[in-house]
């Protein structure tokens, strides 16, 4: 027996799911992976290292808020606590010296985690001879061509566009490296970063996006400032896969990298990954963050900190509080000799302002 012919309508509804029914799947496999398995299954070693990084990053934006409130910091200074989890967790899966990193005004966390020497970090921030901007970039303006972390940069959202560029030099050398560029919710409505997710995909750079959305931008709520809070889903029309994170877990965090950096590096282009995060303090340390509640902040402190959660996983698995106290007791002391070895290092000579002026080499 004959089929019966099929419906113009349902013709065009089988033809386009046939179209767009395999792309769709593409926008999203990744976010299938991670749910499958949202934790990366880290030897108790690695946690340990996890651990001491996000507590040195916590204690040294803690002791950098006490050297700005001193008059030892100038200018802006945007301490990243609350926050430790997105950069230990994605930076902790990258290649070194080979993977590129790139970030706005907010980049303390982001040099300590990729293993940058806390002495000449406080050092840049105290604006002295040592840092590793020469003292001459300070909070905001932090760079390192050695260690491939490209800043530090103090325009809302231009970070984006250049790391695009980064992840072209990767390609074009074909270095096997890719670009881990990191924006801000607030950023996230700036033009550039649409213009680069357009060219990122037609050349399928690799390149992973991800926004860190701590929730305020500058001290606005997402729902007052963007029409669409799903940030992951910004990618969408550029048929960039997204991926939504648990910005305030590690072992999520770096399962998300796992799989977003194996989808860059077989060739596949960018990936536009959401970490879910918050930060305690102000958007600056000049910013009283009246916008919220104190109640708001200190349930998050209580329920969802990054570092208390992996603590409590860590006494389930066999360390001891007495262990745990340990590793904050050097991580202080590390602090403490960078705070020192800042306020003890001479300022800049006056000639140092007319040097890194201009390119001097290719």
């Amino acid at each position: 027996m004959a089929k019966a012919p099929r419906s113009k309508k349902t013709a065009a509804k089988s033809a386009a799911e046939d179209t767009v029914g395999g792309r769709d799947f593409v926008l999203h496999s990744l976010q299938e992976k991670l749910e499958d398995d949202r934790r990366y299954g880290a030897s108790k070693e690695e946690m340990l290292h996890f651990y001491e990084q996000m507590l040195l990053i916590r204690r040294f934006e803690e002791r950098a808020g006490q050297l700005y409130g001193l008059g030892l910091i100038g200018g802006f200074c945007h301490l990243y606590i609350g926050q430790e989890a997105v950069a230990v967790g994605l930076q902790s899966a990258l290649t070194e010296k080979l993977d590129s990193v790139i970030t706005g005004y907010r980049d303390h966390g982001h040099m300590l985690a990729y293993g940058i020497d806390p002495k000449v970090i406080m050092a840049e921030l105290t604006g002295r001879e040592a840092g590793i901007s020469k003292g001459k970039g300070g909070s905001m303006h932090m760079f390192s061509t050695e260690h491939k972390f490209y800043g530090g940069h103090g325009i809302v959202g231009a970070q984006v566009a250049l790391g695009g560029g980064l992840a072209l030099a990767h390609q074009y050398s074909g270095d096997g490296g890719l670009c881990l560029a990191y924006f801000g919710d607030g950023a996230a409505n700036q033009g550039q970063v649409y213009e680069t997710f357009n060219m990122a995909a037609l050349w399928k750079l690799p390149i992973v996006f991800v926004v860190e959305n701590n929730q305020y931008a500058m001290g606005t709520a997402v729902t007052r400032s963007s029409a669409e809070t799903e940030f992951y889903r910004r990618g969408t029309a550029f048929r960039i896969p997204g991926m939504k994170v648990n910005g305030m877990d590690v072992l999520e965090v770096r399962q998300a990298a796992e799989i977003a950096f194996a989808h860059v590096r077989a060739g596949n282009g960018p990936v536009l990954m959401e970490c879910e995060t918050y930060r305690y303090r102000g958007h600056s340390m000049s910013d009283p963050a009246k916008y919220r509640t104190r109640e708001e902040v200190q349930d998050v402190r209580e329920h969802k900190d990054p570092i208390e959660g992996l603590k409590k996983t860590l006494i389930e698995q066999g360390s001891s509080e007495d262990d745990l106290k340990a590793i904050d007791k050097d991580i202080r002391k590390v602090v403490s000799e960078a705070a020192d070895f800042a306020e003890n290092s001479p300022e800049p000579e006056a000639a140092e302002l007319y040097t890194d002026v201009l390119v001097e080499e290719y």
